[in-house]
């Protein structure tokens, strides 16, 4: 029955699934904050539950297609921007190596630790430094 109920219907994509997430996020923060805060977080959750179902049930395909690849554009520009902080993670975790930046083109290299002073060469620029590792 449910089947042939969706038949047709839009269902769930990405831009659905983060509208679902900041709803989550908006009813956690609604039971957090008191008085007025409260009240515009729980009227954002209702905001985005309706857009979700409106979106989930909907019959005009194309145009939720639109709105998930415009979605989409945008967050991969955010996820980009913070791409860098997975890595600064790994490189706090490995403790066999130290991370130097070459002066030259700022590039970012992986040197082993405990050799004392040694002469780093830059395999991009072929620039070479002097550091401690």
């Amino acid at each position: 029955m449910f089947r042939n109920f969706m038949m047709g219907r839009y269902g769930n994509d990405h831009l659905n699934m983060a509208l679902m997430i900041a709803s989550l996020a908006c009813g956690l923060l609604s039971m957090m904050f008191a008085g007025i805060t409260d009240l515009i977080f729980a009227l954002l959750q209702f905001v985005f539950l309706c857009f979700w179902l409106l979106r989930a049930f909907s019959r005009n395909i194309q145009k939720r297609q639109k709105e998930n690849m415009s979605f989409l554009r945008v967050w991969s520009k955010v996820k980009k921007s913070f791409s860098g902080v997975s890595g600064f993670f790994n490189r706090l975790k490995d403790r066999e190596h130290r991370y130097f930046k070459c002066p030259s083109c700022r590039s970012r290299l992986r040197v082993p630790k405990g050799r004392g002073n040694i002469m780093i060469t830059c395999p991009k620029c072929k620039t070479k430094f002097d550091k401690k590792s």
